[in-house]
């Protein structure tokens, strides 16, 4: 560590950003690449979205329509499939320059990211999804015949995958609050009320649809979250 210390004070400004370029052109590529994968196989993407929306027949309602929907899904999953790449290149630039304590710090938080996200949106997947496809599918059912459009259909889930990925990054904040030291873990607790009421309006903004069941999931996911966070932040005594 003390080498790369040495060698991170010795590069000028220029050499900085030359690397950081670098990382940045390795991320792009492998993003880039990432998405031409995810295009070739767009019909087993496609098909792994629609899983939840059982009994709905999808319907391509302009020229087109499946075409641009496809490059979408397959941009949305070549960013979700690459973040873990482009944040490891992140790393790899800023570590250096970092002491072993923050770096003892840094390294957890961008992990427990990672995996809180790929947890939300697979929460989002297995719970929320189904409880909010089937309410809608079944609601007048018997009054008219659930056909959908395709791009439509596909804003609704990947919108509702990618908020519950972020929701998930509550305890990641709470951390970083405790560990910088402006808001405890006490400070947190005592906030419980205000805790219940803001998941409750952040359930009901990330839940693409109006239907209670989605909404409810979400909030009690978000608050179990928070009261994670803030058991975490007791286990470090902040």
């Amino acid at each position: 560590m003390k080498k790369q210390l040495n060698n991170q004070a010795e590069m000028s400004i220029f050499e900085h950003l030359e690397e950081l370029r670098q990382r940045f052109f390795i991320a792009f590529i492998i993003f880039f690449i990432t998405t031409g994968v995810c295009f070739l196989y767009i019909k087993n993407i496609s098909f792994l979205l629609q899983k939840p929306a059982i009994g709905v027949k999808f319907l391509q309602l302009a020229p087109g329509e499946y075409l641009f929907a496809s490059i979408k899904i397959a941009i949305y999953t070549g960013i979700l499939i690459s973040s873990p790449f482009t944040i490891y290149q992140i790393l790899v630039f800023i570590l250096p320059g970092l002491t072993k304590r923050e770096t003892s710090i840094v390294i957890p938080i961008f992990l427990s990211s990672i995996i809180l996200f790929f947890l939300g949106i697979l929460f989002s997947y297995q719970f929320l999804a189904p409880a909010a496809l089937q309410l809608l599918i079944h609601y007048g059912s018997d009054i008219v015949e659930p056909i959908w459009s395709f791009e439509q259909y596909f804003n609704f889930i990947l919108l509702l995958l990618f908020s519950t990925g972020l929701a998930f990054q509550i305890p990641v904040i709470q951390f970083i609050l405790g560990v910088l030291n402006i808001l405890s873990s006490k400070t947190m607790l005592s906030y419980w009320k205000y805790a219940i009421f803001i998941s409750t309006i952040i359930g009901a903004i990330l839940t693409p649809s109006t239907d209670p069941i989605t909404q409810i999931l979400m909030s009690s996911a978000i608050l179990l979250l928070y009261f994670s966070g803030i058991l975490l932040l007791k286990t470090f005594n902040k």
